[in-house]
């Protein structure tokens, strides 16, 4: 400290300027060494295929499936009602419904 004492205010000035300029190339370095990083100084915005992106997407859907357990082979079959039994039922609906329109109503 007492170093900076002693120095002139020509010496002063000298050190404020070169600390200026070492501040200044310290900010184009980084500039570039960021730039360089992201790539983004030497390139423009880069795009993928269309064939790129369907093979992307094919290989995730391939991993989920993987994953989860193929959803075919998964899934219960769906129990079928007899025609009988698709009767009776249509039968009580036709008949709460004619309960509900002979109490006037339009709703159940």
């Amino acid at each position: 400290m007492s170093a900076i004492i002693n120095l002139s205010s020509q010496q002063l000035r000298h050190i404020a300027d070169l600390k200026e300029k070492i501040d200044s190339l310290q900010n184009q370095l980084n500039r570039l060494v960021d730039g360089a990083a992201s790539g983004s100084s030497t390139r423009g915005k880069s795009r993928m295929s269309a064939a790129a992106r369907a093979r992307i997407a094919a290989a995730q859907r391939a991993r989920w499936a993987k994953v989860k357990g193929t959803r075919k082979s998964a899934r219960k079959t769906r129990r079928k009602l007899s025609a009988a039994a698709r009767a009776k039922i249509a039968a009580v609906a036709r008949a709460r419904w004619a309960k509900a329109r002979a109490a006037g109503k339009k709703r159940l």
